[in-house]
């Protein structure tokens, strides 16, 4: 497995209007970063601050310039369904995921293995 190469897949794929947030994670940003909370509506992420709307596309990604990588501008602040992802190996097949190589998908176990020590920071190992 790879260590991810910021191709942000999973961050235009998921980064909309489909993310949930707890009451906990919106009463930190209330607090620490109000700017994020700005952007929840009914524990559901990214809306438009003015109009309601949902973004097409996560407000706090940002392409390279001349690149093919994306950054998180809110990167420590993310909601944590951006911190756990990803969880699983099948779900990196299904997405696409660029970490993804041959042997993870013929010895599904150890690649999850692998998975789980690179993500040990994120969240919690799967059991």
């Amino acid at each position: 497995m790879k260590e991810c190469n910021q191709c942000g897949k999973c961050c235009v794929k998921y980064g909309h209007d489909g993310l949930s947030v707890t009451d906990d994670e919106i009463e930190m940003w209330e607090f620490f970063t109000p700017e994020i909370s700005e952007y929840i509506v009914n524990g559901k992420t990214w809306f438009h601050p003015k109009t309601g709307k949902p973004f097409d596309i996560c407000p706090w990604l940002t392409k390279l310039k001349g690149e093919e990588k994306y950054i998180c501008d809110i990167y420590f602040d993310r909601p944590n369904d951006c911190k756990y992802y990803p969880t699983s190996i099948p779900e990196m097949i299904r997405d696409g995921c660029e970490m993804i190589e041959a042997q993870d998908i013929t010895d599904m176990k150890k690649a999850q293995k692998k998975l789980d020590q690179l993500m040990a920071d994120s969240r919690p190992a799967l059991q």
